[in-house]
């Protein structure tokens, strides 16, 4: 034995890999390993990590490669969704831009005549009839914008986890 290893170190290396530990080694070797601290400790670690192989082997159990190509195939998928979906983000943003400059185009042009074409609007749309005081349509038109306004909410929330 040296002070950085064993001479017969390689030998019981062999005989462990081979599984022929303890059963089927000389008399002689079986007696240097109780002797020797590094066989030993050789000995001790390899049965340990055998044992615990033996033990994981059954754990780890693969899934059908029918099911890891269809997930493959569904994450490739997905990214190159997402990855064309990019510029149509792009074009609805400049879309969205767009009107809105066109609509602080108009109200600069109109602004003069905006406060009359307001105040008009209610008679072109014939709201006159609608906003009786006899008609529930001061509850009903309300409800059904707070109605639209939730609705467009939850499918937009609904989009966007998918």
């Amino acid at each position: 034995m040296t002070a950085f290893g064993c001479v017969r170190e390689n030998e019981v290396m062999e005989l462990l890999r081979q599984g022929y530990w303890p059963d089927a080694c000389p008399e002689e070797l079986r007696g240097h390993v109780e002797r020797c601290r590094i066989c030993s400790d050789l000995v001790l670690v390899t049965a340990t990590l055998k044992g615990e192989r033996k033990e994981a082997m059954p754990l780890a159990r693969l899934e059908a490669p029918g099911a890891l190509w269809w997930r493959a195939q569904l994450r490739r998928r997905n990214a190159a969704i997402e990855k064309m979906a990019r510029p149509i983000l792009g074009a609805e943003v400049f879309a969205l831009a767009m009107a809105l400059v066109f609509a602080a185009a108009v109200l600069v042009w109109q602004a003069g005549n905006w406060s009359e074409w307001i105040w008009d609007l209610p008679r072109a749309l014939h709201l006159d009839t609608l906003f009786s005081p006899g008609t529930m349509m001061w509850v009903a038109i309300p409800v059904l914008a707070t109605i639209a306004l939730i609705s467009g909410v939850v499918a937009y929330m609904v989009s966007e986890k998918q």
